[in-house]
């Protein structure tokens, strides 16, 4: 197709696109590594690690505030929680870059960003470690300040990294007002690609998947109940989950960004005023109905 026409996300398509199996055991289905939450939104990291165990993934950590570390252990028991030091307003302070790039050399994916709260602390931390990482990555949320100070930061990892900006989040990349990318966000999405070397996922109305190259994906962004406080935690999650599996970061974001919106769309049918750990809980079955596992008709 064209460059300016992207390729519809719908089941047909999922279906000749097939995901890896998740058959074998919980190391064959790969480790994620969530790193994120400030002390004050400790809720985010939580969100997007289940959301990556419920995808398939095979064992998920979480490197998170030592504030929060011990209580977030207790309400995600499937997963190993490591404590990093924290700054007196919460964030994770850098003192903790080298422990995570410690663990970051045992998973198969990286997702950082889901919870920090401060750009300019995050791009801190976060250029501490993308630099010696050589694993697949999903930058989210205020992990992409890093991006913005350094847009070429991710490219040692070409073919290997997902960004998953929001609006927002990717005129500041981009160094546009966000009303400009709000208009176009296909195109800027590409330029995004295109600058950094790594796949988008983008959000807003429409979500657009682009690759560096020419190809292109898009997909509506589901119910309006979407656009709900930890969403887009689960989102991250859930693609990061689906690289852990094998997929490749731009097939991670097509299935993740149907499952998401189709989900969204079923809960907005069933269950008036749903929360993103709604969501999550829906998503396995959204991945089902199209994978044809089991019988998930409505």
């Amino acid at each position: 197709m064209p460059r300016d026409t992207p390729t519809p996300i719908d089941a047909e398509l999922l279906r000749s696109w097939p995901l890896p199996s998740e058959d074998g055991d919980k190391t064959e289905r790969g480790t994620v590594l969530v790193v994120g939450g400030a002390r004050q939104t400790p809720g985010a990291v939580l969100l997007a690690a289940e959301s990556a165990l419920r995808v398939g993934a095979g064992k998920v950590q979480v490197a998170t505030a030592s504030d929060t570390a011990a209580a977030l252990a207790v309400a995600l028991p499937e997963a190993l929680v490591e404590g990093l030091p924290a700054l007196r307003n919460g964030e994770l302070a850098l003192a903790g870059a080298d422990r995570v790039v410690e663990m970051a050399e045992h998973a198969d994916v990286v997702l950082i960003g889901p919870g920090l709260s401060s750009p300019e602390c995050a791009s801190l931390l976060v250029a501490q470690i993308v630099p010696r990482l050589d694993t697949s990555l999903v930058v989210d949320a205020l992990g992409t300040a890093y991006l913005t100070d350094h847009l070429d930061g991710v490219r040692h990892l070409a073919g290997r990294v997902l960004l998953t900006p929001n609006v927002s989040e990717a005129a500041a990349m981009l160094g546009r007002p966000e009303e400009e990318v709000e208009h176009d966000q296909l195109g800027a999405a590409r330029r995004l690609a295109d600058a950094t070397g790594a796949v988008v996922l983008s959000g807003g109305v429409v979500s657009y998947v682009v690759t560096p190259g020419d190809e292109s994906w898009s997909h509506d962004a589901g119910h309006a109940g979407l656009a709900t406080a930890g969403s887009g935690d689960v989102k991250a999650g859930a693609v990061a989950g689906l690289v852990a599996r094998g997929a490749l970061p731009e097939q991670a974001a097509a299935w993740g960004a149907w499952a998401h919106a189709s989900a969204g769309e079923r809960l907005g049918r069933e269950v008036p005023g749903f929360l993103a750990r709604d969501v999550l809980r829906a998503i396995p079955r959204e991945l089902a109905r199209v994978e044809g596992h089991r019988d998930a008709s409505p």
